[in-house]
């Protein structure tokens, strides 16, 4: 598909969510590294492409819209808006080298606090109106009943906020919840060095960039979370059974609310899901029908806390969501300047639409 046709695509779909109401607005390619690195810190570097600049420092090609968005809009922006945009995202793909890593995105973002279900659901039906002639799979998942789980977990606040920083690494956030759970045991170099009573006694040479204070506060910390009591069994079978709700989301909103009885911290979260599918059946989007997953998301940027959503070719399975998008709620408080604003948003890839009228 030639990049004219994919623009002249992105230019069609940004007006007709301009017509919706949206203010078309533009990003810079070039995106200062700092934000993101203090959001998500280096791990950025795997997903981004960073260089230097003699005069604004780090910077890095644009990986993403959401971002400097939410930064123009919490700086001047009135309440409520809505926005769009299209243009160039560039991302490195090393876990999948056939993937392109500079593509086109056009997106549609809400900035609305009187009713965060309702816009979760506006977004989602703009989404699904313009993408109903190609017969995509739509998934839909909140990440904000999972965090809300975690965060009423009976442990030491040190291990809940481990949990969440890996909310998005769910290998990294099974291995933390096996070892606080004692289900795994802690490595034998790790318990001789926190049984010793001077661990740095002995160690050799100081190399890498760590001092000894900073080990030694380290090990401390290590210690602390050693002496912790183990999370219950009880209480991990209830995570797992929550991440393995996977059914449409009527039936999915009755798992959630059962097993909320015996986990009472998500609660809230799962009344909120249902008060969404309310506001999706008002816009003709059928809640019996659409799939919800509770695991679905956990891959995506991790500013998502809420409602997540993707669109998928049920005949390219080889291809990333052809459109996705979700809550950033959080994000808005991060970059806010002492404001916040409830806000959802999703994009799509104007490319694969093209190529998929091409197959057709």
């Amino acid at each position: 598909m030639s990049l004219r046709q994919i623009k002249a695509r992105a230019a069609s779909l940004m007006a007709g969510f301009e017509a919706m109401g949206a203010v078309p607005v533009d990003c810079a390619i070039l995106q200062p590294a700092t934000t993101l690195l203090d959001l998500y810190g280096e791990d950025i570097r795997t997903r981004a492409y960073v260089t230097h600049d003699p005069v604004k420092g780090e910077v890095m090609l644009r990986p993403d819209f959401t971002v400097p968005v939410v930064e123009m809009h919490m700086a001047d922006g009135a309440e409520p808006a809505r926005y769009t945009y299209a243009g160039e995202i560039f991302r490195r793909q090393e876990a999948h080298p056939e993937r392109a890593s500079e593509y086109f995105q056009v997106g549609y973002e809400v900035f609305d606090r009187a009713d965060p279900e309702a816009a979760d659901a506006e977004v989602f039906a703009r989404f699904a109106e313009v993408l109903k002639p190609y017969g995509l799979r739509a998934v839909t998942g909140d990440i904000g009943i999972l965090t809300a789980a975690v965060q009423g977990l009976q442990t030491s606040e040190a291990r809940r906020a481990a949990l969440m920083r890996h909310i998005w690494r769910p290998r990294r956030f099974r291995a933390l919840l096996d070892r606080y759970s004692g289900k795994t045991e802690t490595p034998a170099t790790r318990k001789a060095l926190l049984a010793s009573e001077e661990p740095l006694r002995n160690a050799g040479p100081m190399i890498g960039l760590r001092s000894e204070r900073e080990i030694a506060a380290r090990i401390a910390v290590l210690r602390a979370e050693a002496a912790e009591p183990h999370i219950s069994r009880d209480e991990v079978a209830l995570i797992d059974g929550l991440l393995k709700v996977a059914e449409s989301c009527t039936f999915a909103l009755e798992h959630l609310r059962d097993i909320a009885v015996d986990m009472p911290a998500i609660a809230q979260a799962v009344e909120r899901f249902g008060r969404r599918c309310d506001a999706l059946a008002a816009r003709d989007i059928d809640p019996t029908t659409l799939a919800f997953e509770a695991s679905y998301g956990r891959s995506s940027m991790e500013y998502y806390d809420g409602f997540v959503f993707g669109f998928f070719a049920p005949t390219r399975p080889d291809w990333p969501a052809v459109s996705s998008g979700g809550r950033y709620d959080a994000l808005t408080r991060q970059l806010g300047r002492g404001r916040e604003i409830p806000a959802v948003g999703g994009v799509l890839r104007p490319g694969l639409l093209c190529d998929l009228e091409a197959a057709q």
